[in-house]
This record gives C-alpha cells, structure tokens and sequence, in this order.
C-alpha cells in the first residue's frame, strides 16, 4: 500500500503551500500580470529615435556609474534584460540588443548582474517582514508555477481526492454556499462539484468525453476554498483549474487538458527545492522540507497521509492545521456526514478506518507493553481499556489488503473499547459513546480530539502520561521565565494544572493486576 508522507516531510510542504495561497498569491498575481503588460509594451514598440535616446538617457549613464546593469541571471549565460530594458525605456528590443552591442554592455552586465524589478507593492509577509523588497521580472512565472503547485498541494492533502479528481475539477466548481438553511442540512458549507468520466454515456450509448457532475460533491474547509480561488485567478471561468495552456508561464504551447501527473510531481518537487532554498534564504532553517524516506511525494501518496494524520494527530506541532484535522474527521465520516459522499471500496472514508484502526492497534500495543512493563493505570476508563487492549491484535508493517477496510469499519464500531491516543492531552481516549464530553456526533466511531476536556469518563493514563506531563510543565516553566508578566502568569497557570493531573494520576493509579 502506498506509504503516507513523513510528518517532518507534510508539515513544512503544508506550511509553505498555504503561505504561497495566503500570503504570496496577491503580489505574485499582481507580478505577473505586470510581465505580461511590460512584455506586450516591448512587443509592440516600433523602432523610433526616441527609444535609442531614452537608452542613451537612461542605460548609458548607469553604466559609466558601474551600477549593476538589469539582467537574466537565471541562465546559464548572463544576458541583459533586453525585453525588461525596452518597455522601461519605451524603445524597441532590437534596439536594445543593437545598442548593448555598440556599447559593450554585455560584458559589463556580466561582471555584476542587476535585478529587474516589477513597479507593483510587496503586501505578503513572513514572520512579520515583507518576503520580498520586490518580485523581479525574470522570477515572476517561476513563481506563478509554485502558486499552481502550493494551490494543488493544498487541494491534493486538504480534501482526500485522487489526483485524477482534482485535474478534473474546473472554475467555478466550488461555489460561495447560499446562506439560507439547506434542507439537507450543508448550509454555510463549501462543497466543491466534480467531474467523473467513467461510464458516462448519453441515452444513445455514446461515451461523453466531458463527463458528468457527480452527484455528491466534497466538502471543502478554508484553505481549500481559499487554494480553489486562487486557481480561478489563474484561468478562465469554465476551464479545468489545472489547464496546461495556463499554467505554461514560460515559451511554449502546451498540450489540450490538465497537467499531467508526471508533470505535476516533477513541479511539486521543483516547489520543494525552491522552498528550501528561499527557507535558508529568510533564515527559516526549521521550516525546510527534507527527503522523504519512502522516496519522491508522489500525488497519491497524499490521499493516504490524509487519513494517517487524521487518525494519529502527531503533536510538536510537525503538521500544520491541527485542529482542523479534527474538523476534516467530521466531514469525511461517512458515518456523521452524508455530504461528503461515499466513494465505495478504496474511497476516503475506508482509508480514514484503515487508518485509525491501525493507529488504535498500536495504542493498545503501547498500553499493554506499557503495562506489562510494571507501569499502573488511572482514570475512570481504565478497566475498559485494559480489556480492550488484551482484545486488540496488534498489527505489523503498513501492507493493508482491501478487504481489510471492511474489517476496520467492523473494528472501531466496538464501542467503549477501541483506543485512542491523544499526545496534545497526554492521554488515551477509550471512546465510548454516550460518555463523551467531546460532543461526537450521532453514530460517530471517534472522538473529537481536538475538542477533549477534563472530566471525560474516557480517559486513561499511565505512568509514561504522568511523565510526560511533568516534562511538559517543566517546558512552560522555562517559557515562563521569558515571557512578560501576563504571559507568564498563564504559562505557570497552565504549568501548575498539568502537574496536578499528574499528581492526580500517582494518587489514583493502579497495577493491572488489581484491575483485571
């Protein structure tokens, strides 16, 4: 079975993505519909005397002062800017090359290639400060290929579609919802309304090449929408969101359709390597994106990572979006959200149970080698979890046959007995229904982790739990001491609490043997 994305690989490709569609896309947008208009400027300027004495005017003196001269820096051969020179100077290109000739200003331009910026506002900001002094000239479509790419990115991991599905959707596919009450109960929610191909035939029989709408759409969150508007930026209304004839920003005719898949993979690692080279740049060292250890982020292999981090929730805040993977849990369960529409055997939802009965096998594997290894247990649920812990197989490798989504479904419907691990709360959640605090939905299999509270008749810790807690407070303690007084008082509030649910813990913990 395809392996999902390291967690050090997703958190900073997410991060970054949603930054080139959050914070990024406004000024390259901006950029390259500049380029556009200089490049058209240059295009149709006639050859006039007026031109030549603009350069004469403008070029000749920065270079007799040594300034650096605008230029390409980005080939192999350094060249001056010839189109970027000409529509600054309202002269003709020929022009342009025939004066950088005369003068020997090629050779000058090599020796200290100058930047070429676009007349348009920087707005985008990291950490504050702005990303750029300016978008340069020559940087402009290489940017607007790692927009695409961030907006796919985000489109790929955030809603669970196969490749195929996302270059198929097109403009317009995710309306603004209609704010008056759904009768199915969707109002206020994005759905995005995508194509399918397959076995779509007229009433004569004849396969329709554009295909039909489906009839269940996907449910979109925020920065889904927010990637879907940014694409629509990119095209004309009614086109495929991915069209290769605009998303082909340097020369060149592209093919009819979507971008490819190897195309799409080949830019998903160009947009890695250009991350991590502007990471280094803005001195942002902890957000570059290693190798993956399974091999290239290849499209399908998002899909997967979508569930694997859904059920599992890695902390030390490694993926971005958090607390919105426990809203994503809600959308996507077939089980408490008909809108998001079943997509039969090897559809999302049997990927999210996989998932999350794999992760719940090795919580109780940890539980029972935690308990056998002399640690005790506490909390209101802890003989529930230690049966169901002895009850739960404990699974080897990540080779999952189809048939085993149906088995996993069957698995996390035993309600009261399935495991699972909350590293934010450092605790485990024995999920049983009626008991939950967290407010699941009618029929839910799961909890809302991100939404546990103290008190829950679910919870379970051991000694490892008590540990932790203890180390975490220790962490707030020394945040404390850096941090201004209000600040302070909260994270030594919060140090205080975490080291009572572990005194707690010592005070109320048993030995299995006297729970069993």
């Amino acid at each position: 079975m395809t392996e999902p994305l390291d967690p050090r690989v997703l958190g900073p490709l997410l991060i970054w993505a949603i930054r080139f569609v959050d914070d990024f896309a406004d000024d390259i947008l901006a950029a390259w519909a500049e380029r556009r208009r200089l490049v058209a400027v240059a295009a149709a300027t006639k050859a006039a005397p007026t031109g030549w004495a603009a350069l004469e005017e403008w070029l000749l003196p920065m270079a007799r002062a040594g300034h650096p001269l605008p230029a390409n820096s980005g080939k192999s051969e350094i060249q001056v800017a010839t189109t970027y020179i000409a529509a600054l100077t309202g002269s003709n290109r020929g022009q342009v090359s025939r004066f950088v000739k005369q003068h020997g200003l090629a050779e000058i331009a090599a020796e200290g290639p100058g930047p070429c910026p676009l007349r348009v506002p920087v707005t985008g900001r990291i950490n504050g400060e702005p990303w750029r002094e300016h978008v340069d000239f020559h940087e402009a479509a290489v940017l607007m290929k790692h927009l695409g790419t961030a907006a796919t990115i985000t489109l790929l991991y955030l809603t669970g579609m196969r490749p195929q599905e996302v270059q198929g959707l097109r403009s317009g596919c995710c309306p603004d919802p209609d704010p008056a009450p759904a009768a199915d109960g969707t109002d206020g929610r994005h759905l995005i309304h995508s194509h399918h191909y397959k076995n779509v035939t007229d009433d004569d029989g004849n396969h329709i090449s554009a295909g039909e709408v489906r009839q269940v759409p996907w449910v979109a969150i925020t920065p889904v929408v927010h990637a879907n508007r940014v694409l629509e930026r990119m095209v004309p209304e009614g086109e495929l969101l991915l069209t290769t004839v605009h998303h082909k920003f340097h020369s060149g005719q592209g093919h009819s359709g979507a971008l490819k898949k190897h195309t799409l993979t080949l830019r998903i690692e160009s947009f890695a390597n250009w991350v991590n080279r502007e990471a280094k740049a803005q001195g942002l060292s902890d957000q570059t994106i290693p190798k993956d250890p399974h091999g290239a982020i290849g499209l399908s292999r998002f899909r997967r990572s979508l569930g694997w981090h859904i059920a599992r929730r890695p902390g030390g805040g490694l993926i971005a979006l958090a607390i919105q993977y426990g809203h994503m849990r809600t959308v996507l369960d077939a089980r408490t959200s008909s809108s998001y529409g079943a997509r039969g055997r090897g559809g999302i939802h049997a990927i999210l149970d996989v998932e999350t009965a794999l992760a719940a096998a090795d919580t109780a594997a940890r539980l029972r080698d935690r308990v056998a290894a002399g640690e005790n247990v506490s909390g209101p649920a802890a003989r529930r979890a230690l049966t169901g812990a002895a009850h739960t197989p404990r699974f080897e490798g990540r080779i999952v046959p189809r048939t085993f989504a149906r088995k996993a479904s069957t698995f996390l419907a035993r309600d009261g007995i399935v495991l699972y691990d909350n590293p934010d709360t450092f605790l485990i959640c024995a999920f049983k229904h009626d008991n939950a605090l967290c407010e699941p939905e009618p029929g839910a299999s799961a909890p809302r982790q991100y939404d546990c509270r103290p008190g829950c008749g679910n919870t379970v810790r051991t000694d490892t739990h008590a540990r932790h807690l203890r180390e975490r407070a220790d962490e707030l303690d020394q945040f404390a001491a850096r941090a201004p007084g209000p600040v302070s008082k909260r994270l030594h509030a919060n140090a205080s609490r975490l080291r009572a649910t572990a005194d707690t813990h010592d005070a109320t913990a048993h030995p299995v043997e006297a729970l069993t």
